[in-house]
């Protein structure tokens, strides 16, 4: 991307290839604006491309909610001119006891209330549509049809491409932005390719990189970065497995199933204490090549403490998600080709926004939301603010 003084400014840069960044740049080249996206990797490689690819709506409450409806309509409206990887099959909860059978049961009727589809699964209903659990386990189900997934590692990467093709974006990797600033009516932005960009409005999706811009303001900020440990066996090519597959400890946890009268009188049973602690809750998912995703645990530190997370890969913690997967499942989860840790940014006030200057947001946090919601709220984000400026 070159540019020079006579050019004119773009009407956008997003900093931050992720899920989130992209969703922005996206939707405001789809309203005709000129956008940058710039990368500071090779290519984008965090929390977007470390996760299920699991499109769950069915796992938000509140206006998260609608935003992941949207987004799932945004995703199958570019798979149909594009292919992003999508897999329209669906979400099923699977309870394993009559305390989670009654979350799942009392969720019916909320999710009803929504207008979002939904159906309880007998035991026996349960095994027979998905054959690969363990009958023992199985309580009663709930199935989402509307729910989808994606491939995480090429997802966002062709959402990228088909951003360039279709509508412009100029998208540049290898561009760590070093500083941004106003400059008159312009906000400037430089990189580490000592290049020197100007847009009439910048967002800044930076993930849980927090020491490159404004770690001032980070370091103030309430955020905290999660990581997961997620594992993948080698193709299990027996599995048929084309639908999310989430659990009773997902039931326990995810923020849908907390406007569930009964989700306060919850126990925990004493084999789920020590997953507990480690905030393990388990989720499988197949990708196309039939190997299974398997995971994932919760470790928590400040943003002034990312450090304190650590780089490795605890095999305890591995282990106690093997032994939880194998009471739930009866296919073989051992065989792993290979594990690792991602890291996400989350905020107590659902997603951290700022504005540091006039038109110079910072848009980040959005926790385990991202793959799932951020189209439809970046949508939202960017019309607010080019109607103001129009």
């Amino acid at each position: 991307m070159k540019r020079n003084e006579l050019m004119k400014p773009f009407d956008l840069i997003v900093v931050g290839g992720g899920i989130l960044g992209t969703s922005h740049a996206l939707m405001a080249a789809r309203l005709g604006k000129t956008v940058a996206l710039l990368e500071k990797n090779n290519r984008p490689q965090s929390a977007t491309v470390r996760n299920f690819g699991q499109v769950v709506p069915s796992g938000l409450s509140g206006r998260w909610h609608g935003y992941g409806r949207r987004s799932v309509e945004l995703y199958k409206e570019i798979h149909q001119e594009f292919d992003i990887t999508v897999r329209a099959a669906g979400s099923v909860y699977v309870a394993s006891d009559a305390e989670e059978w009654q979350i799942a049961q009392e969720s019916a009727v909320i999710f009803a209330q929504k207008d979002f589809p939904n159906e309880l699964l007998s035991p026996e209903e349960t095994l027979a549509r998905f054959p690969y659990l363990n009958e023992f386990y199985i309580q009663g189900s709930i199935f989402f049809p509307e729910d989808v997934s994606v491939e995480p590692d090429k997802m966002v990467h062709r959402l990228i491409s088909y951003s360039v093709q279709k509508y412009g974006l100029k998208y540049q990797s290898d561009s760590a932005v070093v500083a941004c600033e106003p400059k008159g009516d312009l906000i400037e932005v430089r990189t580490s390719r000592n290049e020197t960009l100007q847009a009439e409005r910048v967002v800044v999706c930076s993930g849980s990189d927090f020491n490159l811009l404004f770690p001032e303001i980070f370091a103030q900020s309430g955020l905290v970065v999660s990581k997961l440990q997620m594992l993948q066996t080698y193709p299990l090519p027996q599995i048929k497995m084309a639908t999310n597959v989430l659990t009773g400890l997902t039931l326990r946890r995810y923020e849908a199933f907390e406007e569930c009268p009964s989700f306060m009188k919850l126990s925990v049973p004493a084999h789920y204490v020590e997953l507990k602690k480690w905030g393990i809750h388990i989720l499988f998912k197949q990708a196309n090549d039939g190997s299974i995703i398997i995971g994932d645990s919760h470790e928590y530190a400040p943003a002034t403490q990312v450090h304190e997370l650590g780089f490795d890969v605890k095999n305890y913690i591995n282990e106690l998600i093997l032994d939880e997967a194998e009471r739930i499942v009866n296919f073989p989860v051992r065989g792993i080709a290979r594990t690792w840790a991602g890291y996400y940014a989350q905020h107590p006030d659902e997603i951290f926004e700022k504005e540091v200057e006039p038109r110079l947001q910072i848009v980040t946090g959005i926790g385990g939301k991202g793959m799932t919601s951020s189209l439809g709220f970046a949508e939202e984000n960017v019309g607010r603010w080019f109607e103001k400026a129009n």
